[in-house]
């Protein structure tokens, strides 16, 4: 165990280029479905927090559904839509890096835009009657509280961060796992475990751990300095 442990230091010692190639390809698809997901996700969660329609509390009911939607069933489905007999198979996007962006994006588009309406929401009922006496129209109420609540959004993001790069049957599905080209931390994390590799799984293990944990630090600091500034 400690053999392996020091094999895995001396990886991250080194600066394995392998080891980092794994990881600057893993945030490279992660930061690129999340914002995919904060532009999609964000807008539309505001907008569920102050809209009022039929149907709104079984479209909320779903959407928070949708947040637990296994990963393995939306890999099948890009898979199905992104192969040679599929919707979009003529664009020959299945085992690219882009496969694995829609992939997560579909992952943390749900996330993100039910945890912001949660948020919104709160704002929206301490806001409400100011916006309706001055006669603000919803589309323009949901751009001010989402900038008014852009501080506690980042926990939106955040959660879809970490959804997005802790996933592994999606990306494993619609990626292929390629050496060079599609391998993330969490599919190589799996493939070196299986081969016996543990140094480099525990490497890489290390690195997303210390990147998970530095993003809610980095979150925790912005709030609290939020907080002392704006009250």
């Amino acid at each position: 165990m400690l053999d392996t442990l020091s094999s895995a230091l001396s990886l991250l010692g080194s600066f394995d280029h392998r080891l980092f190639d794994i990881v600057g390809m893993s945030l490279r698809v992660s930061l690129s479905a999340l914002l995919i997901g904060g532009l999609i996700g964000l807008p539309m969660g505001a907008w569920l927090a102050v809209a009022s329609f039929p149907g709104r509390g079984a479209l909320i009911v779903c959407l928070n559904a949708l947040m637990g939607l296994p990963s393995v069933v939306v890999g099948v489905l890009v898979y199905l839509a992104l192969s040679r007999s599929g919707p979009f198979g003529s664009y020959g996007l299945l085992f690219s890096p882009l496969a694995m962006i829609v992939a997560q994006s579909v992952l943390v588009v749900p996330l993100i835009a039910a945890v912001s309406r949660q948020i919104v929401e709160e704002a929206w009922k301490e806001y409400a009657p100011e916006f309706v006496l001055i006669g603000i129209a919803r589309p323009q109420a949901v751009l001010l509280l989402l900038a008014d609540c852009r501080f506690a959004l980042s926990v939106a993001l955040l959660a879809g961060l970490g959804r997005a790069m802790s996933e592994v049957g999606a990306v494993m599905i619609v990626g292929g796992n390629i050496d060079g080209y599609t391998r993330v931390m969490t599919t190589a994390i799996a493939l070196e475990t299986s081969k016996g590799d543990l140094a480099l799984s525990i490497a890489l293990g290390l690195v997303l751990m210390v990147i998970i944990l530095g993003l809610n630090a980095a979150a925790h600091f912005v709030r609290c300095w939020a907080v002392r500034r704006y009250g």
